[in-house]
């Protein structure tokens, strides 16, 4: 991902010129970021025009509908095309009109930007094919099941490469397009739309998408009662074979059995829920790192701090001080 701090792009003698491309379906709030946030103002030199597969009405996602007054054809005039989330990604294909149109731009240089389920639209392009790219934590498995070339990265707010852009839920769309301003017209202006926005100055997109559990929601029921033996005794040993024994199995048909439910090993499994129950302990309660550490069968801080950094890719410190006021 492009530094903050890293260089500028030199500012053209023209406005930018930034395209929303409004699909069927399309989400409200996904649509509104960066038509908000690049909005043709003194301290902005961008122009924004919201378009569709073609002008009229789009039927949006939410209840919402949008009257777009351009078609595809702001997709040529563009020099960034953001493209918003939209109902149905995993089975709704965009038309081949569109994916032409966004190919094309790309032919141009133009940056095309997804934010959470718009990333399915500029999957089809092949864009992303080789690269690394994020979307909703809730499409993440659908995302890299449909585009197995992609490499999809479940633990990021958004993925900077280059001329292509990713992000996360709708709330990380504001994050990327942050993160494009800075590169274009550095920090002070990025910092000056942020307070504008009552947004964030900075969230690295490196930065874990917070979802409700890491735990994955289990495909079989075999080994449920276990699971759910070990969730209220996560603060002592857990081992495989105590695992087993509780479930009355080998440790074999155990760890091949679990992983069939759950899509982890079983201390893989165990990992993930202690650091969802220290996400708990952070966000809800004062106690100490050390404290919350033994408290979720971890030990010592730095052992949680080591898990949670692999895991959710930033350190319980920084995890408390965004869902507070400071620990």
């Amino acid at each position: 991902m492009t530094s903050p701090g890293g260089p500028r792009r030199r500012l053209p003698e023209r406005l930018r010129r930034v395209a929303v491309l409004v699909l069927e379906g399309a989400k409200p709030l996904d649509v509104g970021i960066p038509a908000q946030v690049f909005t043709t103002r003194a301290s902005m030199p961008y122009e924004v025009r919201v378009c569709g597969a073609a002008a009229g009405l789009v039927t949006g996602g939410d209840g919402l509908a949008y009257h777009v007054a351009d078609g595809l054809g702001a997709l040529e005039w563009a020099d960034i095309v953001f493209i918003p989330g939209y109902r149905f990604p995993d089975r709704d294909d965009p038309p081949a009109a569109v994916v032409e149109a966004l190919l094309a731009a790309h032919r141009r240089d133009a940056r095309l930007a997804a934010i959470s389920t718009g990333a399915f639209a500029l999957a089809a392009t092949g864009l992303l094919d080789g690269r690394r790219a994020t979307t909703h934590w809730h499409y993440t498995r659908a995302l890299a099941q449909k585009f197995p070339r992609i490499r999809v990265d479940e633990n990021v707010l958004f993925v900077d490469e280059g001329r292509v852009l990713t992000s996360a839920g709708a709330a990380s769309g504001l994050d990327l397009c942050l993160h494009i301003l800075r590169g274009d017209l550095g920090v002070a202006a990025s910092n000056h739309a942020a307070r504008r926005l009552v947004a964030a100055p900075y969230r690295s997109g490196g930065q874990a998408q917070y979802v409700p559990r890491s735990v994955p929601e289990p495909l079989g029921e075999r080994f449920a009662a276990t699971r759910e033996w070990a969730l209220h005794r996560l603060h002592e040993p857990l081992s495989l074979e105590t695992l087993a024994r509780h479930a009355a199995v080998s440790e074999r048909t155990f760890s091949r059995g679990f992983a069939a439910e759950t899509g982890h090993t079983p201390m893989q499994w165990i990992m993930r829920a202690r650091i969802d129950l220290a996400r708990e302990l952070l966000e809800r309660s004062q106690r100490g790192i050390e404290q919350i550490a033994n408290d979720v069968g971890l030990g010592t801080g730095s052992n949680l701090r080591a898990h949670f950094q692999r895991i959710l890719g930033t350190t319980p410190s920084e995890y408390r001080r965004t869902f507070t006021q400071g620990e």
